[in-house]
């Protein structure tokens, strides 16, 4: 069997060819510009149906809708993958702005046209909806309508939409462009370097504490020296946000990360309450590694840093063929997806500077492809990370054959998928490990991950909780962003750890995204929900693979609490399914505290 070595760098040609200067792109550019005016002039000119008789042109508007909003996302992924693969791109800068003005475009055809949702005649309104045609998109229009019933008039919503993009997307591009020229200065063999974010970030994972400590001593330097740049652009880009959510007349900041995932209050509280409950078990986790270090408490800095004393690196092929093997044991369609994905090159994962830190999965609607991003040097924590995005692939291609109205799914489901393929992946290795010391190694790595969801994650929410309350009433200095970031890591880590990070509020791109604000409860809810859907996987073999992709097709045409209910027949809202997932998570800390006696 011949064997296929898969290549570290992706392919962007065959979407656009020419990188930043394609001309390819600027004729998509073009034809998406007339074709957005052309579908605003449209929904300005539509006038609501009367009956449901009358609903041909609203099906029309509805089509077209469609092909716009895929272009524009097609747009949206390309300026995203230039941008990433070259953060000193600065044409691929300039075709960011290019799409932003486009998608503010959009945004104000979407305003009129929701507008005119709301004041259709509800009798109407339930008739066209029990139309052949409407009727699957039941769900996404009924939600279009509730939510402009809950925002200003069209006339002042396109007022904000047009102002955030110089207010509050600007300073969101603002951040990207400040830590694109951040560089953490490293000493190594007598040798100095200057890191960029993403390599720096990596070598926080060594097995020597020495290399771990003098790279985050520098990080939180670095990023302090820019501290009133960051305190800025977070304090506006949050006003901005806050200013939006007064003049809709919502009082509570979780309102629109809540509505925007399809969950409830009741749900959020009660997984976090859940969590808090059991913290103990990985508070004695993070007790034992530190034992096995030889240190009375870790520091943020060991938090992942690997028990063995040399540092195994995985080749890209070997992690590669690795994840295709254990994927391989969940079922069929999961692996092919996998291997063409690795064969047609739709991953970036070359270790070289200038990328962007982080890692990132985005589709392409219109080419039916997706492109995964991140910085691989051989550490199972990358490989971990190469599962987890082509989960999120997976879900996309898992859709295609979704109308394009029920393929909007939200962060929080979104995550379940990814981190359903990342847990095969470990779960699969732990099982397969060839002696004790490897399984230790394997199982903490696991570990490392929940203690990712239930501590790091919780103290980010308890953070922008925190921030944003303080930011209602007055800007928030970079010293007191510092103290509640630390104040935040105390609470979650239940003060486990010897030295924590107050410059993670800068250094985190999370804060700084526009277009999902709390972007951290939801990587909690996808994990737990994903181990909720794992557990069934195991106890039914391949033969779970339909169900999972029937599951997967519906995350965008339902709430959470119904999504859960139909495919795992649970409540949300109840302990029961949030204490079992987390005490999936409970039994690999009791078995790796029984190995490290």
């Amino acid at each position: 069997m011949t064997t296929i070595t898969y290549t570290d760098t992706w392919d962007l040609d065959t979407i656009f060819p020419g990188g930043s200067n394609s001309p390819e792109f600027q004729v998509h550019l073009q034809v998406t510009e007339g074709k957005l005016h052309q579908f605003l002039a449209n929904v300005e000119n539509w006038q609501p149906p009367s009956s449901a008789a009358d609903s041909e042109a609203f099906n029309q508007l509805i089509d077209e809708f469609q092909a716009v909003g895929y272009k524009i996302r097609q747009a949206g992924a390309f300026a995203s993958c230039l941008e990433a693969q070259n953060m000193h791109d600065k044409q691929a800068n300039k075709l960011r702005g290019q799409v932003t003005q486009l998608s503010a475009v959009f945004q104000k055809a979407l305003i009129q046209l929701d507008e005119k949702l709301k004041n259709i005649d509800d009798v109407v309104w339930e008739q066209l909806l029990s139309t052949d045609l409407l009727s699957p998109l039941a769900f996404a229009l009924n939600e279009r309508r509730v939510r402009a019933s809950e925002k200003r008039s069209k006339e002042e919503e396109a007022v904000i939409s047009s102002l955030s993009v110089d207010g509050y997307h600007g300073w969101g591009q603002f951040y990207n462009t400040i830590v694109k020229n951040i560089k953490i200065p490293f000493s190594e063999n007598g040798e100095e370097k200057l890191l960029s974010a993403g390599q720096a970030s990596n070598k926080l994972s060594s097995p020597d504490r020495n290399v771990r400590a003098q790279v985050f001593s520098k990080w939180e330097e670095t990023w302090q020296d820019k501290a009133d740049y960051f305190a800025a652009t977070l304090n506006h880009l949050a006003g901005f946000r806050l200013n939006v959510y007064k003049q809709r007349g919502w009082e509570d900041v979780l309102k629109e990360p809540l509505t925007i995932n399809r969950m409830t209050k009741e749900t959020l509280d009660t997984m976090w309450t859940v969590i808090r409950d059991n913290k103990q078990p990985f508070v004695d986790y993070l007790n034992r590694k530190a034992k096995l270090l030889g240190l009375e408490k870790l520091s943020w800095f060991d938090i992942g840093a690997p028990l063995a004393d040399t540092e195994t690196k995985i080749p890209y092929q070997e992690g590669a063929e690795f994840i295709l093997e254990q994927f391989g044991r969940f079922g069929e369609k999961l692996p092919a997806f996998a291997q063409m994905a690795f064969e047609n090159r739709w991953i970036e994962a070359e270790d070289r500077d200038g990328k962007r830190p982080g890692g990132f999965c985005t589709s392409f609607p219109e080419s039916k492809q997706s492109r995964i991003f991140m910085t691989y040097s051989g550490t199972p924590s990358n490989v971990s990370t190469l599962a987890h995005e082509l989960g999120h692939a997976f879900h996309s291609y898992a859709m295609l054959d979704v109308h394009p109205m029920n393929k909007g799914y939200a962060m929080n489901v979104a995550e379940t998928a990814s981190t359903f393929a990342e847990m095969i992946v470990a779960d699969a290795s732990v099982k397969q490990a060839k002696s004790q010391e490897e399984k230790i190694a394997l199982l903490e790595d696991k570990i490392q991950r929940s203690t990712a969801f239930f501590m790091n994650i919780h103290a980010r929410f308890l953070f922008e909780t925190s921030f944003y309350e303080e930011r209602k009433t007055s800007l928030v200095s970079a010293e007191r962003l510092n103290q509640l970031m630390e104040a935040a890591q105390k609470e979650a880590y239940c003060d486990a750890l010897d030295q924590y990070h107050p410059m993670f509020w800068a250094s985190k791109l999370h804060f700084y995204i526009t277009g999902t604000p709390f972007y951290n409860f939801p990587y909690t809810f996808g994990y737990l929900f994903s181990l909720g859907i794992y557990a069934r996987a195991l106890g039914e073999g391949k033969g779970y693979e339909e169900k999972y992709i029937a599951l997967l097709k519906d995350t965008a045409s339902m709430t959470v609490e119904d999504l859960a209910k139909k495919h795992l027949n649970v409540d949300l809202t109840k302990r029961d399914f949030w204490e079992s997932a987390v005490n999936l998570c409970i039994e690999d800390v009791e078995e790796f505290l029984e190995l490290t006696k």
